[in-house]
């Protein structure tokens, strides 16, 4: 399978070791055979970044260094957060514009999503609802600057 590019369906995309990647769409997933880093720097250099000025510019509009949400294209505002360093093999890539709540404890948490999907990933919800507020704040001080 040639690479894969996030988009509006595009729930999640789990690492899955240095070679594989499973991608939770809407409609159901695929595995590919690239790890989620690179499909996130894939998909950003398909809307006419790179994943080193997706950062970059998060860095400077939130003015903070690690687990940085990206935005993967404006337009569309896909907004994707990682639950971990992007640079090990586990990352998972939330979609911030495609979740509806968190629920779990300190061990392990389930991302509802809005049309009901769910996964479970074995990070505290006060972790990840912490990354999707830095993802919400990402998006609203762009909002800003817009206007």
């Amino acid at each position: 399978m040639e690479n894969y590019e996030v988009g509006v369906n595009t729930l999640a995309v789990v690492g899955m070791g240095r070679k594989r990647a499973k991608i939770v769409e809407s409609e159901g997933d695929l595995l590919v055979n690239f790890p989620a880093y690179e499909v996130m720097d894939h998909s950003c250099c398909y809307y006419g970044s790179s994943y080193s000025g997706r950062t970059q510019g998060s860095k400077e509009i939130l003015k903070c260094e690690y687990k940085l949400p990206i935005i993967v294209e404006e337009t569309k505002e896909l907004i994707f957060f990682p639950t971990q360093s992007p640079s090990t093999d586990a990352c998972i890539w939330l979609s911030l514009g495609n979740i509806d709540y968190v629920e779990g404890n300190h061990k392990q948490c389930t991302i509802v999503f809005k049309n009901g999907k769910n996964l479970t990933i074995f990070r505290s919800k006060d972790s990840i609802e912490n990354q999707l507020y830095r993802a919400t704040r990402l998006k609203y001080l762009l909002s800003q600057r817009k206007n």
